[in-house]
């Protein structure tokens, strides 16, 4: 049976081969045939009850086999001879062998001092890393901070009945204060609130910007929950209230 279904997939592959000669052929002389094709035959049995390939050249004008040995001799069968279609036989072990053989553990083979590689996701996961910020903005260590730019904030859960863990900051600050100072007080508004509601973490949704009656009104949305999430600026209570002391932005 695996015979016949080799002798049949060659069958194939000549009359692929015959169809690119006639294509060829609209186009000019075709192309001569090479004198010799290679393949790679299986042995059957094996070491171990193995199924190794070997690598063998058959003439296509003799309509010989050309068989290389593992100790470097050449066997030469005529294809059409039984032990030429042998060569092309295949047992239901070997099969079973050489599927065993193809399961390779690839990593065995890596030289120790390359990195391993990366799954889609652990790269995925690297890139969006990449692209996540602190939880307030960075600035230039000589930027002054004024007391009075700071006009008030507060913090209101939205949805119907407040658990939905979706809060709205909005904070009120002096015209003309830089857009990052102005969202460093939202946040830290956000997390005087969450310390006071026992919410540990803040991840950022967006935020809107607006001038009124010569004030700057943030309103920064955040979802709140207990384990960090993922995000691109993610708050956590605690350390976003020791950075907003050390820069001298209030809290509340």
């Amino acid at each position: 049976m695996f015979r016949q279904s080799r002798l049949a997939i060659a069958a194939l592959a000549g009359a692929a081969m015959l169809a690119g000669c006639a294509d060829d052929a609209g186009e000019g002389r075709p192309k001569p045939k090479p004198a010799t094709m290679t393949a790679k035959v299986v042995t059957p049995g094996g070491a171990e009850g193995k199924a190794p390939l070997t690598l063998a050249r058959i003439s296509t004008k003799s309509g010989e086999i050309l068989i290389l040995e593992p100790d470097g001799s050449v066997t030469t069968m005529a294809l059409d001879s039984p032990e030429g279609q042998d060569a092309f036989a295949v047992t239901e072990a070997d099969l079973m062998a050489l599927n065993e053989n193809l399961d390779l553990d690839l990593g065995a083979g890596v030289a120790a001092d390359l990195p391993p590689r990366q799954t889609a996701q652990e790269k995925a996961l690297e890139e969006f890393a990449a692209r996540t910020q602190p939880a307030l903005p960075v600035w230039d260590n000589g930027t002054k901070i004024d007391p009075e730019d700071f006009q008030g904030a507060r913090v209101v859960p939205l949805g119907p009945d407040g658990s939905s863990g979706l809060v709205e900051v909005t904070a009120n600050l002096r015209e003309g204060v830089d857009a990052d100072i102005a969202f460093s007080y939202a946040t830290c508004a956000l997390a005087g609130w969450a310390k006071q509601n026992g919410e540990t973490y803040g991840r950022h949704v967006r935020t809107l910007q607006d001038t009124r009656d010569g004030k700057l009104m943030i309103g920064a949305a955040f979802t709140l929950s207990d384990q960090k999430p993922m995000g691109l600026r993610v708050m956590e209570t605690n350390e976003t209230l020791r950075e907003c002391k050390a820069r001298g932005i209030p809290a509340a």
